[in-house]
């Protein structure tokens, strides 16, 4: 990360409303100036410096935001345009090298909101959403009632932020092709002093409900015109939060517990000149009001940036409350069905980075063939099964392009079609067809016959929208049927070139060298790959029916011996790498499936050699694949690019052949 800043110029990205709060208020921060702005009207960014030209040495004005954020007088950017452009516009300034203070919502989804903080972390800058009022001394002073136990233990929060606009159909308030409605505009707010209080009341800086039921009016303009929300969390605690653009509401935030409640007036936009106030009750003691001085919240939210520069991120806002947030956002959008244009699954939803994904220079990735292809395929496949949205699905797969995977694994039960349709859409919308290798799985029981891998594959390529799909695997095994006559629809299909090269998932060492011998004695296109349960934990059991693993010594010496090509799932062992504890038998799948003797010494001398390299034991178990004597291309499903991130470390590990030995206790 950056050095910590004594003094921050900056420049404004957009300079509307809440442009001008700032910039109001930035003269009474400690260590920032600002010293630039941009707008994509160049007489409005002529306006805005002209308002404020006392500022020491005057404000440029750049006539796009591309040459504001190459400004090399420039230290931190302020993003305050529309909420469509606030993720692409963030990046291109963290890709700058600037700091970034972002307007909320930071992003219309969480996807965004994964791939800015993505950007912070790899430029080691500093990010923060702009919830300005985190940062006012009476939400920390809100924050220290709480944990003091002020009114006992925390039962239910009440946080409201709604208004009534008379605004055209056209205002971004009400245009839903500009993310438009309360939700986002102020429903943020509500949901993160929720979210903060619940925190508190734990001894953390925020909490994520565990669950969210929601109604709202969506109006006919496509926008929510109110929306309230009942949110629960972990430790119990309730909370009901309001959002609203067409209907006023108090606007404040109460707590109640059970020894008293605390009222919070004004907590969003407090005068900077006037003093605040929050109104303690308890059952026990007379009402007390406690004053709080003038803060200019904007200032403390510029402030912050020349403090935690060197972390990159303010306790006050981190990244990890970002995304909560956003996270609860998307739940609520989704639980009164409220969709954007933009979001729908077939949508030609661009890049958040706003340019193409590439490989990056400083990519990991490392690279492998597999029989039948004239590809190179990365050792890393990204699975296609946990994908939410096209928003989320194009996020993900943007982000294993940058870092060097060209590799995804789908199947035709996935989702009920559903994740197919996804790859197939981002790869239409992305143009790189020819680029990425498509695994695709179908002839899943009960449909695991000849026929049904014909009609399968008929259905995915449709959703895929593509005419073949690199490598074919049949996700089970029907032992009842002949292995011959698998390999003969299979055969068929290759040569129709629909499929490039195939494969068996879940087949069992017998069956699959019957299908070698059967393909080699009738002039037959043989399997090119095996794709079973692998990874240094040996499995006891399966996690579901059909399932087949090659943990054993017996299957690895037969893998060694022919260099069979492996695609393992689960090489990380459904998280036993991560969490496993002998004392902690919750995970009833992790026992009977992994929960041994051998595996917990396996798991100690990863953890070990883990502290030696200075990774997590998860890289040591993907390393340990990868390491095989025989080619490796392991599966993965992460579920944010953090898990992405994490998961790939794995990368830059090598262990030597008696590293691997002693991991899997052959030494």
């Amino acid at each position: 990360m950056a050095e910590g800043l004594q003094h921050v110029r900056w420049g404004i990205a957009g300079p509307g409303g809440i442009a001008h709060r700032f910039a109001e208020q930035l003269p009474h921060s400690r260590t920032g100036e600002l010293v630039a702005v941009a707008s994509r009207s160049v007489e409005r960014a002529r306006s805005f410096a002209a308002e404020f030209e006392s500022a020491p040495g005057g404000i440029r004005v750049h006539e796009t935001y591309a040459d504001l954020f190459a400004d090399p007088e420039v230290d931190a950017i302020y993003i305050a345009t529309v909420h469509t452009q606030h993720v692409s516009l963030a990046i291109q300034a963290l890709d700058a090298g600037k700091h970034v203070v972002c307007e909320k919502p930071l992003s219309v989804d969480h996807a965004g909101a994964m791939v800015v903080v993505e950007a912070a972390r790899r430029n080691g800058r500093y990010f923060a959403e702009a919830f300005m009022y985190r940062f006012h001394p009476q939400t920390v002073r809100l924050a220290e009632l709480i944990a003091d136990g002020a009114i006992g233990d925390v039962q239910h929060v009440d946080a409201s932020f709604a208004f009534r606009t008379d605004a055209g159909a056209d205002h971004r308030l009400l245009n839903p092709e500009l993310a438009g409605g309360g939700i986002l505009d102020v429903g943020g707010y509500s949901v993160s002093a929720a979210r903060w209080v619940a925190g508190a009341a734990a001894g953390q800086r925020f909490a994520d409900p565990v669950s969210l039921t929601a109604k709202g009016h969506i109006g006919e303009i496509g926008v929510d015109e109110w929306a309230t929300a009942s949110l629960v969390f972990a430790s119990g605690i309730t909370a009901h939060v309001t959002s609203g653009v067409r209907v006023q509401e108090d606007n404040r935030i109460v707590v109640s517990g059970s020894k008293g409640r605390i009222v919070v007036p004004d907590p969003w936009t407090p005068s900077p000149t006037e003093p605040t106030f929050i109104e303690v009750s308890r059952a026990d003691a007379g009402p007390e009001t406690i004053t709080i001085d003038p803060a200019y919240q904007y200032a403390l939210q510029a402030d912050a940036v020349a403090e935690f520069a060197a972390e990159g991120q303010s306790p006050n806002m981190s990244w990890a409350d970002t995304l909560g947030n956003a996270r609860t956002l998307d739940q609520w959008r989704a639980a009164i069905g409220l969709q954007y244009p933009f979001e729908a699954p077939t949508a030609d939803i661009p890049p958040a980075s706003g340019t193409a994904p590439r490989r990056r220079a400083d990519a990991a990735m490392r690279y492998g063939r597999i029989p039948g292809l004239d590809k190179d395929v990365s050792r890393l496949v990204m699975g296609v099964d946990n994908q939410t949205t096209l928003g989320h699905a194009s996020a993900m797969f943007d982000d294993f392009i940058e870092r060097g995977g060209n590799a995804f694994d789908t199947a035709y039960i996935y989702g009920g079609g559903t994740m197919e349709a996804l790859l197939g859409q981002w790869i239409a919308n992305r143009g790189l067809r020819d680029e990425v290798v498509i695994i695709g799985k179908g002839a899943h029981t009960p449909h695991c016959d000849p026929e049904s891998i014909v009609r399968q594959l008929d259905e995915s390529l449709d959703r895929l929208q593509t005419d073949h799909v690199d490598l074919y695997l049949m996700h089970r095994d029907n032992e009842q049927i002949p292995v011959g006559e698998f390999v003969d629809v299979l055969d068929e299909l290759a040569k129709a070139g629909r499929i490039r090269a195939f494969g068996g998932s879940n087949w069992s060492i017998e069956r699959y060298e019957q299908a070698l011998a059967y393909a080699d004695a009738n002039g037959k296109q043989r399997f090119s790959v095996l794709s079973d349960h692998f990874g240094l934990a040996h499995a006891l059991d399966v996690p579901w029916p059909g399932c087949r693993y090659v943990t054993d010594d017996a299957d690895r010496e037969w893998l060694e011996r022919t260099g069979t090509t492996l695609l393992p799932w689960s090489s990380q062992a459904r998280g036993f790498f991560a969490r496993a504890d002998r004392d902690d038998t919750s995970d009833s799948e992790l026992v009977r499936c992994y929960y041994s003797d051998g595996n917990f010494e396996r798991l100690a001398r990863a953890r070990r050699l883990a502290d030696e390299l200075g990774v997590a034991p998860t890289a040591v178990a993907l390393a340990y694949v990868l390491a095989q004597p025989f080619p490796t291309f392991p599966l993965f499903g992460p579920r944010s690019i953090e898990e992405t991130r994490t998961s790939m470390a794995g990368l830059d590990v090598t262990l030597s052949d008696d590293q691997v030995r002693w991991l899997d206790l052959r030494d």
